[in-house]
């Protein structure tokens, strides 16, 4: 099973306010420990909203809309994606990392759809077009 692990923003992050030393070298071990046990796929930081934008969509139209935005706990200052065995499993890698904030943070888990949850909606076309998506998408590393 994936989990997207998100580290929710804060005030700090949004004003782009860096971590220290201290934290970076405690994220990099925590994150040491994690490819070393084979959880993870995947794990950055994000600049702040200010600095990205979203897209709108209302039936075939498109808008932008740059940022910041101003719901900060709604907000995604970084994340993680596990491969584990169960939600379980998730939380407690997650209960093993570092406050990633200065000050309260939280760090939210959601697990990752895989194909075979989509049921009958996967026809053997769908099924072969994400095949061929995979194999391009590792040929392209």
């Amino acid at each position: 099973m994936r989990f997207m692990v998100m580290v929710k923003a804060t005030e700090d992050s949004e004003a782009g306010i860096m971590p220290d030393e201290q934290m970076l070298t405690e994220m990099g071990n925590y994150n040491e420990q994690l490819v070393k046990a084979g959880v993870l796929l995947a794990g950055e930081g994000l600049h702040p909203s200010s600095k990205g934008a979203r897209v709108k969509f209302s039936g075939d139209q498109r808008s932008v809309v740059d940022g910041p935005f101003s719901e900060t706990k709604e907000l995604v200052a970084g994340f993680w994606l596990f491969e584990v065995k169960s939600k379980e499993e998730a939380i407690e890698w997650v209960k093993r990392c570092p406050n990633p904030m200065p000050g309260d943070s939280e760090i939210e888990i959601r697990q990752v759809f895989e194909l075979s949850d989509f049921g009958d909606a996967v026809t053997p076309e769908v099924e072969r077009q994400n095949e061929a998506l995979r194999r391009a998408e590792e040929a392209a590393r």
